[in-house]
C-alpha cells in the first residue's frame, strides 16, 4: 500500500510510502488519505493524527502522469485531491506533520492546514505551480501572503523558489527543525499529549481557531480549483508537461 494507516497510544498514523516514486501523490493515494482522515475523525479513541512520509522524503507533490490520467475539472466534480482537502480542513482533531524531507507542492500547501509541522533539517519546501503553467493550490495564494506578506510570498509562489526548513519556522508554517532522525518520534510524542487532554475542549478550541476563516478558505479553494483545472487544459501547461517528460527545459516564449 501505497498509504500505510494505523492506530497507536491514541495518535492516528498516515504515512506516504511510495519512496520509489519520491511519494508522489496519485488519486489512489489521496483518497486513502481522506478515508483515513475521515475515520481518525469518526474514531472516539483517536485523539490526534501524524502524516508523514520516508526517510528523506515527504512527497513530491502529484504523480503528473497520474494526475494528467485524471485531472480534476474545472466544473467542480468531485476529485480525489479535492476529497482529501476537504477531509484535512475538516478534520477537528489535531493534525501533526512529520516532514521527512523534501516537500513540493501539495507536500508544502497542506502543511499550511495542519496544527503542528515539524520538520527535518534535510528538507526542502516549493511550490513550483506557476512554472508547470498552473496556478497556487489549497488556498496557499490566501494563507502563504497572509503568513509571509506579499513580498517574500512572492518568490514562493511566482517564481517558485524553494525555501528552507528554518525559513519555514521563520514564516510561521513550521514550529521547529529538527535533525532528520529525530523529527517523526518528536512529532508523534507531541500528538500523544493530547492523550491527556479534555478531548471535547481541545475540539472546541481548534474550531474557534479556525472557524472565522473557514468560509472563506473554502470559496478560496473552490476558485483555485476551478481555475487550476482550466489551467491543466491550457496551452502553457500542455508545454510545461511535455518537457516534463521530455526531460528538457520549457519553453514558453511562444506565449504572451
Amino acid at each position: 500500500m501505497s498509504i500505510k494507516t494505523a492506530v497507536h497510544n491514541g495518535v492516528a498514523l498516515i504515512e506516504i510510502a511510495r519512496p520509489e516514486k519520491k511519494n508522489a501523490l496519485t488519486q489512489a493515494m489521496y483518497t486513502a488519505m481522506a478515508e483515513a482522515l475521515r475515520s481518525a475523525q469518526a474514531e472516539p479513541s483517536v485523539r490526534a493524527v501524524l502524516i508523514t512520509g520516508q526517510p528523506g522524503i515527504f512527497t513530491s507533490g502529484n504523480d503528473i502522469e497520474d494526475f494528467m490520467q485524471r485531472p480534476p475539472r474545472a466544473d467542480g466534480s468531485p476529485a480525489p485531491v479535492f476529497e482529501f482537502m476537504q477531509a484535512l480542513i475538516g478534520c477537528d482533531k489535531p493534525v501533526v506533520a512529520a516532514v521527512t524531507g523534501a516537500a513540493i507542492g501539495i507536500g508544502t500547501t497542506l502543511l499550511l492546514h495542519c496544527d503542528f509541522v515539524f520538520i527535518s533539517d534535510e528538507a526542502r519546501l516549493a511550490m513550483p505551480f506557476v512554472s508547470l503553467g498552473l496556478v497556487p493550490e489549497f488556498a496557499s495564494s490566501l494563507l502563504v501572503p497572509q503568513l509571509m506578506g506579499h513580498v517574500k510570498a512572492a518568490p514562493k509562489l511566482l517564481l517558485g523558489d524553494p525555501f528552507t526548513p528554518d525559513e519555514a519556522v521563520e514564516c510561521g508554517i513550521a514550529n521547529a527543525v529538527l535533525p532528520g532522525a529525530e523529527v517523526v518520534n518528536h512529532a508523534r510524542r507531541v500528538a500523544e499529549r493530547f492523550n491527556n487532554l479534555p478531548p471535547a475542549a481541545v475540539r472546541e478550541a481548534k474550531r474557534l481557531m479556525k472557524g472565522p476563516q473557514r468560509e472563506q478558505l473554502a470559496q478560496v479553494i473552490k476558485t483555485e480549483g476551478a481555475l487550476f483545472a482550466q489551467r491543466l487544459q491550457s496551452p502553457e501547461a500542455k508545454e510545461a508537461f511535455t518537457a516534463f517528460f521530455q526531460k528538457r527545459a520549457p519553453d514558453f516564449s511562444q506565449f504572451s
